[in-house]
């Protein structure tokens, strides 16, 4: 069964929606397509859904310019959304207020290339590597939809790609997984607390858009509001509500924020026979999670730390900050076990990974 909600948008997006379960989605060659025409995609072409803008109609950022986090005061207030990357000593934070007009930013901190990726209509954001095969590309935006899901685009391949499945869906890179670059969520005010001297992407971005202005109206607030037809999906929580989602294999479990309390809450659990671990601080709108269990067999006990960005200590004694890197101890300099982890709206981790998908009580 599929719930087959639709919502009139605004007509400023000027959003179109081809119907016709039986048409054909081409490869849609494009301005630096690989030219890649197969029709064999992994995912049912009836479910997948044009946007409307077309094919890099909503445009990616290639160029990124960031400026120091204070120059950013008199545009965000400090409970907004960011998306930050930490790779060594460089700290960069993507606003949603941009997140949510271009979807993709292309960016290279020292050697390693990747692209952020943002769905505003799931919630959803990513960093993958973008050196596949040696080479490095560059991804945009399809504007084809999966499950109202952004599919991104490479575009040394022309390859279409599903953000949630986390895969090649069509082309080239059919059926490869994104490799995954561990990203924070969270607002502006703990980034300027935690890195001072991080940066954050521009307003200059090179077009012109609202920023500051959500481009899709009432749609993250309103529960009954869907623009394309979405798998059905749990309602245990309300369905745009916030959540982290922990995919192992091809299940899934959600830890919504009212799992951790208005202090740092550190959660031992198991899924799908992986120790792993949560951490977060509801007040700070932070929830990561990692596993932990180390390469040598050592499966650590952790517990929480309140000094940002000190997150949790294990029973020796070592310390990890917010991406999981250990920053005190004996085992200073090690990383723990990444997992795909992100965070999202609840009814999307449902569409994607079923009905059944457990969520932590």
């Amino acid at each position: 069964m599929r719930y087959q909600i639709f919502i009139p948008i605004l007509a400023a997006l000027t959003f179109g929606c081809d119907n016709d379960p039986d048409r054909p989605l081409p490869g849609r060659g494009g301005s630096g397509g690989g030219g890649n025409q197969s029709n064999v995609w992994c995912i049912p072409t009836d479910e997948v859904f044009d946007g409307g803008p077309g094919k890099d109609g909503i445009p990616s950022i290639d160029e990124p310019q960031f400026e120091s986090a204070s120059s950013q005061e008199a545009f965000y207030e400090d409970d907004e959304l960011m998306v930050v990357i930490k790779v060594g000593n460089t700290v960069r934070a993507y606003p949603h207020d941009i997140l949510d007009w271009h979807e993709i930013v292309n960016d290279k901190i020292n050697d390693v290339a990747y692209s952020l990726n943002y769905c505003p209509l799931t919630g959803t954001a990513m960093a993958w590597n973008r050196t596949i095969d040696g080479r490095e590309t560059t991804f945009g935006v399809s504007g084809l939809l999966y499950n109202t899901n952004l599919i991104p685009y490479d575009r040394r391949t022309d390859s279409e790609w599903s953000q949630l499945l986390m895969k090649g869906v069509r082309g080239d890179n059919l059926e490869r997984e994104a490799e995954l670059i561990p990203i924070v969520e969270t607002t502006f005010g703990v980034f300027k607390e935690l890195w001072p001297n991080g940066v954050v992407l521009s307003q200059e971005t090179g077009f012109s858009r609202s920023y500051g202005t959500y481009p899709y109206g009432t749609y993250r607030t309103n529960d009954e509001q869907f623009f394309f037809p979405v798998a059905e999906y749990s309602t245990a929580l309300p369905e745009k509500e916030i959540v982290l989602g922990i995919r192992i294999g091809e299940k899934l479990k959600t830890y919504p924020f009212s799992a951790v309390e208005s202090q740092v809450t550190v959660i031992n659990d198991q899924f799908e026979g992986e120790e792993i671990v949560i951490a977060g601080w509801k007040e700070k709108n932070l929830l990561v999670a990692f596993g932990r269990k180390l390469a040598d067999g050592t499966v650590l006990n952790l517990s929480a730390v309140s000094s940002l960005p000190a997150i949790m200590q294990d029973d020796d004694g070592n310390i990890y900050d917010v991406f999981g890197l250990c920053i005190s101890g004996a085992r200073e300099g090690e990383q723990l076990p990444v997992l795909n982890s992100l965070h999202g709206m609840f009814f999307s981790f449902g569409s994607f990974y079923g009905t059944d998908i457990e969520l932590y009580q």
